[in-house]
């Protein structure tokens, strides 16, 4: 007698919980529908296909002045080289979809949600996280900020927010212009409205923005 159940058939071959679903799902059609089992099994994934190496890339970045050497899987994104290979965990994984801004970095002097963009992207980029802002004995003026008017409470969102808020006042000194700017042709102001339309991508849960916009408004004032 043949055995249908298509889990027996894949032997050893370890699947995804995914993949078990399936396999349950075509044994139970198999008794009603002959050589469904058969066709569903043959779509499953192969031992051959299961051991296939991730393909590396080597590659260089210079974080914080360092050069670093890297030789890591093309799928990494380079939040995760930052905390998982170079261990630099102040940058941080919030939604990894590029919507609270909890993992922004300075690439290159801009700013980007760095769960969204592939490490290897960026061979030879100068990257800036919030490690290399400033110390516990040396803040950048930025975190100063920050601390004196109490723009962090959790603080998770905190790294982010800080080089967020340290490349925005760079663009609006640089005259790029946002969504409220009120002319292409002319350099965008330095307003309350500038800074929490350019901040907007950067999520605080525990709603700090007052404070955060305080904060950034204070240190924007010191370099006029």
């Amino acid at each position: 007698m043949n055995d249908t159940n298509p889990l027996r058939q894949l032997g050893d071959i370890k699947l995804t919980r995914r993949d078990v679903l399936i396999a349950g799902a075509v044994s139970t059609a198999a008794a009603s529908v002959p050589g469904l089992a058969t066709a569903q099994t043959a779509a499953l994934p192969t031992p051959a296909a299961a051991a296939q190496p991730p393909v590396m890339a080597k590659f260089s970045l210079k974080v914080n002045g360092k050069t670093q050497q890297m030789d890591v899987d093309t799928r990494t994104t380079l939040l995760d080289v930052l905390r998982e290979n170079l261990h630099m965990t102040g940058t941080k994984k919030g939604c990894d979809h590029g919507q609270c801004g909890a993992c922004t970095v300075i690439v290159d002097g801009r700013r980007i949600n760095s769960c969204l963009s592939l490490a290897v992207m960026h061979d030879g980029a100068s990257v800036t996280t919030i490690e290399g802002l400033g110390t516990p004995d040396k803040l950048h003026p930025m975190q100063a900020a920050f601390v004196k008017h109490d723009g962090f409470q959790c603080g998770y969102c905190t790294p982010g927010q800080i080089c967020s808020a340290v490349a925005a006042l760079d663009e609006i000194k640089q005259g790029i212009p946002s969504h409220v700017t009120g002319s292409l042709l002319e350099k965008p102001l330095l307003s309350v409205a500038e800074l929490r339309e350019r901040m907007s991508g950067n999520i605080c849960r525990c709603g700090a923005y007052s404070n955060i916009i305080d904060a950034i408004s204070e240190v924007a004032g010191s370099r006029a």
